[in-house]
């Protein structure tokens, strides 16, 4: 047999070089960077800030104790630990102008719009003399008169409405910013992410708050959520983001201030993640074991917003006397409230069928 022709031996190529493998850039992001500055305060804002928030502590320790007698029924989720979030947000907003919404922990909410304690302390009793007459109880607190409008039991339902709430004061063309506020759990919600979409498509004069207070109803933001910086959920409406101290009221009232400019100012909505932390469980039902005490406790003596304030103003000469004095003030205002709520009647049972419908158009 002939044998198959053999190939003549290929000469060897020297190796091309390429070119080293370049690093896409990154894109710049097309969002702004916003400031998140420390407000600078005067003593007297600075005693007005601590004032605030002693009279959210002591109120929501007192409606915590009337629960446990029997007095305030259905659910109540106290506020205990976050008070330097509203009272830095809502003390930069214009009363009778803007607007605030927010979930069923609203009792904080009502206070800092300058909502008198007693009639707060009425409907979490359900008595007639309440916000809401008593028929709304912990969850369902509102004032058309103080821009407040709820307190809402289903979770994020708050968002499209303040998102509502910021259409109209655009259409109205009045000036007025919505605050919608809303927790790291809600925040996983589908129409918060649809209200993002609107929001920022006909640029609402909105400030989305998520009150990060770590654990939704009992689940750590980072078990139950992918991306577990929430100030970034906006990008990709291109919403900008702020992430601030919430337990450092003179941190929340200076980045307010910036969203305020910037909202005012019509260039769309804001998101703001508040860092913060309650310090009971959920609601007084729940016996928070999804945490240690030994953690609560040393947020308490590391982070606490009261006692950072305090310190503050002690070290700018306040007596401790006086801060003292203001303490007792403080507890003698809700102790009134307690009274007040306690002396005050009961609907009557006619009231269950008022406010369900519109009378007039």
């Amino acid at each position: 047999m002939a044998k198959a022709p053999q190939k003549a031996p290929s000469k060897s190529k020297a190796p091309v070089k390429r070119a080293p493998k370049k690093t896409p850039a990154k894109a710049a992001s097309r969002l702004p960077v916003l400031k998140t500055p420390i407000y600078k305060a005067s003593k007297a804002e600075l005693m007005e800030f601590y004032e605030q928030m002693l009279l959210i502590r002591r109120f929501e320790e007192k409606a915590g104790q009337l629960y446990g007698l029997g007095l305030i029924g259905g659910f109540c989720h106290l506020y205990i630990g976050q008070e330097a979030v509203v009272t830095g947000l809502q003390s930069a907003i214009e009363p009778g102008k803007d607007s605030v919404i927010t979930g069923y922990r609203d009792h904080g909410h009502m206070l800092a719009c300058g909502i008198d304690p007693n009639v707060v302390m009425a409907e979490l009793t359900g008595r007639a003399s309440g916000i809401s007459k008593g028929k709304g109880g912990s969850m369902h607190m509102f004032s058309v008169e103080h821009g407040f409008y709820g307190g809402h039991g289903i979770v994020g339902a708050q968002v499209s409405l303040g998102t509502g709430l910021a259409f109209g004061h655009k259409y109205k063309d009045d000036g007025g910013v919505c605050l919608a506020y809303f927790g790291d759990g809600a925040s996983n919600q589908g129409q918060v992410y649809e209200s993002f979409n609107m929001a920022e498509l006909w640029k609402l004069p909105v400030i989305f708050v998520i009150e990060n207070n770590q654990y939704a109803m009992g689940t750590s933001v980072n078990r139950s959520s992918s991306e577990d910086q929430l100030y970034r959920r906006g990008e990709s409406f291109r919403i900008p983001g702020m992430q601030v101290d919430g337990m450092d009221v003179l941190a929340v009232r200076g980045a307010v201030e910036e969203a305020l400019k910037y909202v005012r100012g019509g260039k769309g909505p804001i998101l703001m993640e508040l860092k913060t932390y309650r310090y009971r469980g959920h609601s007084m039902s729940d016996p928070a074991k999804y945490r240690s005490r030994d953690e609560v406790q040393d947020v308490r003596e590391k982070s606490d917003p009261i006692e950072r304030l305090k310190a503050m103003l002690i070290k700018q000469g306040v007596k401790e006397e006086d801060l003292k004095a203001l303490d007792k003030k403080v507890r003698k205002t809700v102790m009134e409230a307690a009274d007040f709520a306690e002396e005050s009647p009961e609907p009557e049972a006619a009231e269950l069928y008022t406010d369900v419908l519109v009378g007039q158009y």
